[in-house]
């Protein structure tokens, strides 16, 4: 596992320096726009997303679908909408990323990505959760959002309408972590409810949809107006639990 993400990283910090310093830069054929820009990038699951705002409003969210992994279509991607909104990365105001929890070769590939361009910019970026995300698309004063972390466990968490923490996220089996949800009217959000459907039945269940870049954009909007968004070398994963080889690891 751990050569797996050494090469991915390896692969998505070289695409980083050549398009950075080439492709993405200021070109004089393409005039910066009016307006703050933010682009936001999720490669945390096989399915992911990428988004622009302008203002704080979403000008196009692209999905993405990368079974192999993320490291050779991001950039292309990325290149691709800025050119349809004739933009470059110069002329993003924040960069915006997943933090997880999600594949830990997505996150850390995504991160890489975003780190780098914000660097490589001098731009600030901000990092979002995945669940806070979801919890974007609830409508009650009270939203659970879980996801699939395998081994018979979820990650979940809880948040109010203004999608400020209310449970934090954890890692836990998910009768579990049922059964100490606060009380109150609750939407369940995921991504995928089929793998929780005999359990949430009778709740009041919203799902998600597998793009969430526009969502963790509109999000790191509000951290980046209120002057919270990180120096790159500050952003940081949010795995939730340990990757694969440190557990091994442990056991031995």
């Amino acid at each position: 596992m751990e050569t797996a993400v050494g090469q991915a990283l390896a692969c998505a910090e070289l695409q980083l320096r050549s398009v950075a310093c080439a492709e993405l830069q200021l070109r004089p054929e393409i005039r910066k726009a009016s307006g703050a820009w933010l682009l936001a990038l999720d490669t945390t699951a096989e399915f992911g997303s990428l988004a622009l705002l302008r203002d704080g409003h979403l000008q196009e969210e692209v999905p993405l679908h990368a079974p192999e992994g993320f490291g050779h279509i991001v950039f292309p991607a990325i290149e691709s909408i800025l050119e349809r909104h004739s933009l470059n990365a110069s002329g993003i105001a924040c960069f915006a990323g997943a933090t997880g929890p999600g594949s830990f070769t997505g996150v850390r590939v995504g991160l890489t990505i975003i780190k780098g361009l914000g660097d490589a910019t001098s731009r600030p970026v901000v990092g979002v959760s995945n669940l806070q995300a979801m919890a974007c698309f609830g409508t009650r004063p009270l939203r659970a959002t879980v996801l699939d972390a395998r081994r018979g466990e979820v990650y979940g968490a809880v948040y109010d309408q203004t999608l400020q923490s209310v449970q934090p996220e954890t890692v836990i089996g998910l009768s579990d972590w049922l059964a100490q949800l606060p009380q109150g009217d609750l939407d369940f959000i995921a991504q995928d409810l089929t793998k929780f459907a005999s359990v949430l039945r009778d709740r009041h269940t919203i799902q998600a949809p597998r793009s969430l870049a526009a969502a963790i954009g509109q999000i790191a909007w509000v951290e980046f107006t209120a002057v919270r968004a990180l120096d790159p070398a500050a952003l940081d994963a949010n795995y939730v639990r340990r990757s694969d080889a440190e557990l091994l690891w442990k056991e031995m």
